[in-house]
Formats: structure tokens, C-alpha cells, sequence
């Protein structure tokens, strides 16, 4: 089943929509905002434009970056389509779904759930890395963004739970996304509160498992052992959650020294404050 049209928006010259589609993945109906640059909506352009999916953190929808973030007015500047997909799945009516912040609804921590009761529609990896895609890139004519985005340069980028996301995506899958940038990631999830209690509910208690959704143990791999990386992290050094242990993007940059992996560059801003 194609997108429905929700809202379409005029945005810094471009266009936001707000769209909607049932899912085969989850199981449940799934939304998603889009920003087509100028470039994609003007009647001259039949080229398709390059692509950044940006996967939100914990309690987010897909209206908060798209709402508050104005990356638009920078991806009209560069000619570049922006995609938000949801942070998990909606409305599965599972017990105990709605009853916390950090595991459940609006915490779908980007992999596919191997537990009942999660397992049916808790299928994130899935849904950003297959389902959504073959959406975004058909090119039926029912579908609003047919022959607008361009299915050869597509990167990925995220913010915490999101950060922590795209680094796996792209980690997991060599050579579908182009680059790959984080805000704030939960970088080493195997090892902080966030990331034991989300992949043990998701998971189960087998660690091994919990490795093939860490950054950090995938990028300490032999798959990637020696290889290049375009990769960027960005942590604030006075962001609460850092200094609680839940982002641990040390031991990522950590790992990718020991790998030998080339390409990376995390960088830590100091926030200082004067009265």
C-alpha cells in the first residue's frame, strides 16, 4: 500500500509532507515526514535529489526535527531531500507499551525484536533498512515522491537513540548509505542502562545478540578491521547524558583505533557558560 497525503506544507521554498502508510513490517499504520528542496518540486528539475534519513531518539515522532530542527533551510540551500521516519511502532496495543519513556512506544531502538510480545511489530531494522525504502524509491504513480528522490545517494544520520541507529544501519549494510553522521549517539548500547534495558526486552539476555546492534562491537569486527568509514559524531560534553554513561561514544572512537578504521571523526564541543 502507497503513502497517503497527511499535510503538504510550503518550506523554505520546498515542501514537507506528511504521510502515512500501512505497514507489512510492523503491522501497524506508520507515518513519515519528507522535505523536498526546491530542486525536487520545481517543474524544470527532473532529476532526482540525494537523500538524508534522519532517525529521531527516544520520545520523538517523526514532527519534532521536522518541526523544531530547521535542517530544511540548509537542505534547500544544497539541494537535498530529508526523510523522518517514526522511532517505533504505533498503536500495537501491547501491554506495558505506553508505560515507559525509554522501551516501548517511541523507543523502538531501530532493530528487529526476536521476544514475544515485541517480536510481530517491533521490527525497526527492518522497516528503516527495507520497507520504507522500497516506499520512498517506487516508482508507481500513486506514489507523491516518484521519480524525486534518488535511490544511489542516500545517507544517514540520527540524534541519541537515532544516533545510535544510523551508526548500526550503516555499519550492518556496506555500501547502502553514502556517509553516516550522529548527534549525541547511545554508542556502545551494550553497555549503558538505556541500551540493557531495551535489548534485553527486545532481545532477550543474550548478549552475543545484543552485539550485532552496538556500534562499537560492530565497528571492532573483522569485517571493518582496516577499512574506511565516512563517519561523524558530534557530542556535547555538558549534555547530562553523557555524563551519565548512556552515550559512551569514547569507547567507540575506542574501538575504531583499535580497528584501524580510517574515516571517523567524533568530535566533543565544551559548552562553557559566564554570567
Amino acid at each position: 500500500m502507497g503513502f497517503e497525503v497527511k499535510a503538504t506544507i510550503a518550506n523554505f521554498g520546498g515542501q514537507l509532507l506528511k504521510l502515512s502508510h500501512q505497514s507489512s513490517t510492523t503491522q501497524t499504520p506508520m507515518a513519515v515526514s519528507v522535505y523536498l528542496p526546491p530542486a525536487a518540486v520545481s517543474g524544470n528539475n527532473t532529476a532526482p535529489v540525494p537523500v538524508l534519513i534522519y532517525l529521531s531518539g527516544l520520545t520523538c515522532t517523526p514532527d519534532n526535527c521536522s518541526e523544531k530542527g530547521f535542517f530544511q533551510a540548509h537542505a534547500a540551500k544544497h539541494g537535498i531531500a530529508l526523510v523522518w521516519p517514526d522511532t517505533s511502532p504505533r498503536g500495537a496495543n501491547i501491554p506495558g507499551e505506553d508505560d515507559s519513556y525509554d522501551f516501548g512506544s517511541a523507543a523502538g531502538f531501530y532493530v528487529d525484536a526476536t521476544q514475544d510480545p515485541w517480536r510481530k511489530n517491533y521490527n525497526m531494522y527492518s522497516y528503516i533498512t527495507s520497507e520504507l525504502p522500497g516506499a520512498l524509491f517506487s516508482p508507481s504513480p500513486d506514489n507523491p515522491l516518484a521519480g524525486k528522490l534518488d535511490a544511489d545517494r542516500v545517507s544517514i544520520t540520527g540524534h541519541s537513540m537515532g544516533g545510535h541507529g544510523a551508526l548500526t544501519l550503516y555499519l550492518k549494510n556496506p555500501g547502502k548509505y553514502r556517509s553516516v553522521s550522529a548527534f549525541a549517539p547511545i554508542s556502545n548500547p551494550s553497555m549503558c542502562p538505556w541500551g540493557e534495558k531495551a535489548f534485553s526486552g527486545y532481545l532477550g539476555n543474550d548478549k552475543e545478540a545484543w552485539k550485532q546492534h552496538d556500534a562499537t562491537e560492530l565497528v571492532a569486527g573483522e569485517e571493518w578491521k582496516g577499512k574506511h568509514l565516512k563517519a561523524l559524531i558530534d557530542v556535547g560534553t555538558g549534555d547530562n547524558f553523557y555524563k551519565q554513561g548512556q552515550l559512551l561514544p569514547e569507547n567507540f572512537e575506542k574501538a575504531v583505533k583499535e580497528a584501524g578504521v580510517t574515516g571517523v571523526e567524533v568530535r566533543y564541543q565544551q559548552v562553557s557558560f559566564s554570567s
